[in-house]
């Protein structure tokens, strides 16, 4: 996997991945990142790569040549990879759509700044992408955590195989499960009991009801758009009755202490 990223900012970027497992595996060679600055593309001595937005208002809107320059360039060095702009007008980016990233050869990921970018360099654009419903400085943190998701998919990038697949949104669709560690007891709170009793099935079984009802309590429109799968409805109907009881007692002793 190749990411090549167009931004006024590659420190940002390169800086990025100097740390983490993330950083590691970059380091081993599991992807390769190149950066283009529009800066380098633009015709004046000035390196001028933005100006003010025609009509008038507020801010400025980064020019056509540059960043059509460098988007000619990226695609030179890695042909055959789409052209993702991060942009908040963009589709949600959701697991399903980075897994697909993961698949191909390698990604070309504009980070506009400003106002945005002159609508003329859309038509050089693949697909637009959006994180979040909320504005940002720029596009160098969408660039990050697009590559971040897709670097995690990547062959021998994660210390365990299943490490990529277990997690929230991974293969079941659903929210993580809840995790422990050591101390085994901890201020009363002990490890549930099941994750020490080294019965896998019964471990596997748990995890399943725990992220059912994890998404259903916190996520319910996820869990109403994936549906249930064989068996799961029944794990979740003994998760809700399990909570259900556990809310009752723990109203009942809160009673009981008035007496």
């Amino acid at each position: 996997m190749r990411f090549d990223v167009i931004t006024i900012f590659p420190e940002m970027i390169t800086a990025y991945f100097q740390a983490g497992v993330i950083g590691r595996a970059w380091a081993r060679g599991c992807f390769a990142i190149h950066t283009w600055n529009p800066r380098d593309f633009a015709p004046d001595r000035h390196r001028t790569v933005d100006d003010r937005p025609f009509g008038g208002g507020p801010g400025m809107v980064m020019m056509a040549p540059p960043l059509l320059a460098a988007i000619a360039a990226a695609r030179a060095a890695n042909p055959g990879a789409p052209v993702c702009y991060l942009s908040p007008q963009g589709r949600p980016l959701q697991q399903p759509a980075v897994g697909r990233m993961a698949r191909r050869p390698g990604l070309i990921l504009l980070a506009g700044r400003y106002e945005g970018v002159d609508e003329r360099v859309m038509a050089a654009v693949d697909e637009e992408w959006s994180i979040g419903d909320y504005v940002l400085a720029g596009g160098e943190l969408p660039a990050l955590v697009v590559m971040e998701a897709v670097a995690r998919l990547l062959p021998g990038v994660l210390g365990h195989v299943d490490s990529a697949v277990e997690e929230s949104f991974g293969e079941s669709g659903l929210l993580d499960c809840a995790h422990y560690t050591r101390p085994e007891l901890m201020d009363g709170s002990p490890v549930p009991e099941v994750l020490l009793s080294g019965d896998h099935g019964r471990i596997r079984r748990w995890r399943l009801q725990q992220s059912l009802g994890r998404t259903w309590e916190r996520r319910p429109e996820i869990l109403a758009q994936r549906g249930l799968r064989s068996g799961e409805a029944e794990l979740l109907e003994e998760y809700r009755r399990q909570r259900g009881e556990t809310q009752c007692d723990q109203r009942e002793g809160v009673g009981d202490e008035h007496h």
